[in-house]
């Protein structure tokens, strides 16, 4: 198996464990958490593209989960862009 083929099941791994803790997530919005606390993107563009999905879907998903208390903190909006930066809360922190 090749680094990335593992990295990616991992990544599937992980999404598959954090939707298995909130059922409330989506595919979408757990990848977003994932993503953001392995470090591979903390941007709703970025994410889009690594993923090969809308970009749209992923803004919306990302304002879901912005309006659930504790589980993220937009950071920065481009409004040309429509890119979304975003980042986890501090650990204890709700």
């Amino acid at each position: 198996m090749s680094e990335e083929a593992f990295e990616v099941d991992r990544f599937l791994a992980l999404v598959a464990a954090a939707q298995g803790r909130d059922i409330r997530l989506t595919s979408i919005q757990a990848g977003l958490l994932v993503a953001a606390e392995l470090g591979i993107t903390r941007d709703s563009r970025a994410f889009a593209r690594k993923l090969g999905i809308a970009h749209s879907l992923v803004l919306r998903e990302l304002n879901v989960l912005a309006e659930r208390e504790g589980v993220l903190q937009i950071v920065k909006r481009d409004l040309r862009t429509m890119r979304v930066h975003y980042t986890l809360p501090p650990r204890g922190e709700v």
